[in-house]
């Protein structure tokens, strides 16, 4: 008898339990989600749950941050002990601090170039020795500028080769991002042609025409084949691509080809175009299609 009891207890909890689930969905709560509420306030980093009905209901976003903290704000509670240490984990910071003011004090002081005056470019000044030596032996200039464009090469032939041989098409991504950005900036901002340019026929691009100067696309170009090398391991190929994009930056200001931001552009560029290329690879790109990086199969990243 006691077990009858206990069995018709059992089913007659089942019974309000499935009313109580019903009158939820009625009302538009998910099963469960006032448990989930209670016990895990921010249930926004909780998957949405699922009602009796099969129809996925919305979670719950959290509240934004508070502008003003509870406990205060952040400097009230600092002490020299604090300032000592955050100098002493973290120099970097702090270093980037204080050329930040030494470079407003410049920025502030420092004397506007003359609108008559050519563009102050301290490359140019450190490789003045180099331009005369090339403008003193045109075929030695076009010997290095036909050495440029084999570097050009192999950034083109790498960046491609990583994606129609391997499948991974991270870093033809990048370059997809970063030349249609340079060409835009490119128009926006046309800038003269640096005074003493030696032009090659055997420089890229090949037979003396017009380029954009702001920012260096062999640069970048390299920027990103070098960082693809350093993500699947590598390591030899990229030191030696950077090596070459070193050789290159310097015979490109002895040519006065670029001016220095130009060069300093086009390595942010690189790094940011490859970024770019990552986050539309975690968004877009679909696991089944991934395969592994190289010839021993290996599960190493395949962006």
């Amino acid at each position: 008898m006691t077990t009858e009891n206990g069995v018709s207890d059992t089913a007659r909890l089942r019974v309000q339990r499935r009313t109580a689930d019903a009158a939820r969905v009625a009302l538009g709560v998910g099963v469960g989600a006032s448990h989930e509420i209670s016990h895990h306030h921010g249930g926004a980093d909780r998957a949405p749950t699922k009602s009796l009905s099969g129809v996925r209901m919305a979670t719950i976003s959290p509240p934004p941050m508070p502008l003003f903290p509870s406990r205060g704000p952040f400097f009230a509670g600092l002490s020299v002990g604090g300032v000592v240490g955050a100098v002493r984990h973290h120099p970097v910071p702090c270093a980037f601090a204080i050329l930040l003011l030494v470079f407003m004090g410049v920025e502030y002081t420092i004397p506007m170039v003359p609108l008559a005056s050519p563009p102050l470019d301290l490359g140019f000044i450190v490789t003045e020795p180099l331009n005369a030596a090339l403008a003193a032996a045109p075929a030695l200039n076009t010997v290095l500028a036909a050495l440029n464009t084999v570097f050009v090469c192999m950034q083109t032939f790498y960046i491609l080769w990583t994606f129609l041989v391997e499948g991974r098409p991270r870093p033809t991504i990048a370059a997809l991002f970063m030349f249609p950005c340079r060409g835009i900036l490119g128009c926006s901002t046309q800038l003269p042609l640096p005074e003493g340019f030696l032009g090659s026929g055997a420089d890229f691009p090949v037979g003396n025409v017009s380029f954009f100067l702001f920012f260096s696309g062999h640069v970048a170009g390299a920027v990103i084949a070098s960082l693809d090398m350093r993500r699947t391991r590598r390591h030899n190929m990229a030191w030696a691509f950077d090596a070459l994009n070193l050789l290159q930056s310097v015979r490109l200001l002895a040519a006065r080809g670029h001016y220095t931001i130009d060069l300093a552009v086009g390595v942010g560029a690189g790094f940011v175009a490859d970024v770019l290329a990552g986050e539309y690879e975690k968004i877009k790109w679909k696991p089944d299609r991934q395969r592994a990086c190289c010839s021993c199969g290996c599960s190493c990243s395949t962006g």
